[in-house]
């Protein structure tokens, strides 16, 4: 019996069948990987998405590697699809307010799920996705590819480990340059309605990493934050005079806030030309009107371990990367890394790549870890060179979701109650600066009950 089928054919029956919703920038890291680094173990059948244009992106790399080309699906014919194709994974990256209706659709239709970060973007949403879970017994996977990066990994076992003490307090500063920080202002990330604010689609990284280093979760939030920088008000008072609302317009020629995406033809096929048919573009001016999320917010956060945290996050910053110290019962250790910046969708820029060009360049991205202990010499602590994007983080957390691994003694894989943790400090902060004052964790989590 075996003899009868060619060995590659019996060996693709066994592949798990993935479905791809939402053809956007951030879904080439999860496609790239299923259809070249682990086609031995998974195959994607199919891809859906509101716009055909992206899809046929999509298709275009898939015909570059030597591919045929996959169905495409809108979104009403979501579960039409997933039955068609005996799909058993689907992969979401889609707009983050939508992250909720394609989990819960992909579950009740007998599928897990692998989701790009944030979960979604409010504890309605949340709960969705929880009463879901529940129902079905169907696996979420979110993926925090920052846990996964060697130089945060280091900083989780150093914290395990003890070397200084019981951890008291924290003060993380990130910044965003004006690369990649204004960016969130081009696209539809710069309405809160779409994207939870840089609150929840940006930081959900940086409280899921406190999240995890802590070993604790969020008990009291309180934040301020403003569009500062970025919006017209902002650029008349600096004595801009000349405006645009996108970056074909003569006005956005000499502006080096503006998105050349003429000149990039990926940007050009799977954004400019792809607006016919949605309408949307994602290279509007930085300084228009509609932008309803802010660019410099400060935030303290008490967790239930007894530490607090104070959090900046800067959009319009001349660098990029981030700094966090941490102030234990035996000492005080200092972090910082300095990232490579880049634009999402831009297929050149290396912190774009996913694992098949892991091995083809190394980010330059300096890291520093130091502990100083209390009553002894302070030292500095070696970090592991890594590959790819996000720190090396793309390459281990793709290895994990897509071959698994035997052991995870420090928790990188997250799931539903680590993408819910994550974004309530996020969800928090936004009501705190809307109403004013502090927000109870508790109080959010019982909206869910």
């Amino acid at each position: 019996m075996w003899a009868t089928f060619p060995e590659e054919e019996f060996f693709m029956s066994e592949r798990k069948k993935y479905a791809l919703v939402g053809c956007g920038s951030r879904s080439n890291m999860f496609y790239s990987a299923i259809c070249k680094d682990y086609k031995d173990s998974t195959e994607l059948v199919a891809l859906c998405d509101l716009n055909p244009a992206r899809m046929e992106v999509v298709n275009q790399d898939l015909a570059e590697w030597g591919m045929e080309p996959l169905p495409m699906y809108t979104p009403d014919r979501f579960e039409e699809m997933i039955e068609k194709h005996g799909v058993k994974g689907v992969v979401v990256t889609t707009m983050d307010r939508t992250h909720h209706d394609f989990i819960s659709r992909a579950m009740k239709a007998g599928c897990d799920v692998i989701s790009e970060k944030p979960m979604t973007t409010d504890v309605a949403k949340a709960k969705v996705i929880y009463d879901t879970i529940e129902e079905t017994g169907k696996s979420l996977r979110v993926t925090f590819n920052y846990r996964y990066a060697p130089r945060n990994t280091r900083v989780k076992e150093l914290i395990k480990e003890g070397v200084i003490g019981d951890v008291k307090s924290v003060h993380f500063e990130w910044l965003l340059d004006t690369k990649h920080g204004a960016d969130y202002f081009r696209r539809w990330h710069r309405d809160k309605y779409n994207s939870g604010g840089l609150m929840v689609h940006k930081s959900t990284h940086h409280f899921d990493l406190v999240n995890w280093w802590l070993d604790s979760q969020p008990k009291k939030v309180y934040a301020s934050g403003k569009l500062a920088f970025y919006g017209r008000e902002n650029a008349e008072q600096r004595g801009m005079t000349k405006f645009y609302d996108y970056s074909d317009h003569p006005n956005a020629e000499d502006c080096p806030f503006a998105l050349k995406a003429k000149d990039n033809d990926r940007l050009q096929r799977m954004y400019i030309d792809a607006s016919v048919h949605d309408g949307y573009r994602r290279d509007m001016s930085v300084f228009s009107h509609g932008i309803s999320i802010e660019d410099d917010m400060s935030v303290i956060v008490d967790y239930n371990s007894g530490a607090t945290m104070t959090y900046h996050l800067t959009a319009y910053s001349p660098w990029e990367g981030y700094r966090v110290m941490f102030n234990g019962t035996k000492g005080r250790l200092e972090y910082e890394t300095i990232e490579k910046s880049y634009v999402s969708g831009d297929k050149e820029d290396a912190n774009q790549a996913s694992v098949r060009d892991a091995e083809d360049f190394t980010i330059e991205e300096p890291t520093t870890i130091r502990v100083f202990p209390l009553f002894a010499k302070p030292y500095q602590v070696r970090v592991q060179e890594a590959k790819g994007g996000h720190g090396g983080g793309d390459v281990r957390l793709l290895n994990d979701i897509f071959l698994g691994s035997e052991s995870d003694p420090l928790g990188h894989a997250a799931d539903h109650t680590d993408g819910l943790e994550s974004i309530l400090t996020g969800v928090a902060a936004n009501r705190s600066m809307s109403n004013g004052g502090p927000v109870q964790i508790r109080d959010l989590k019982s909206e869910m009950e």
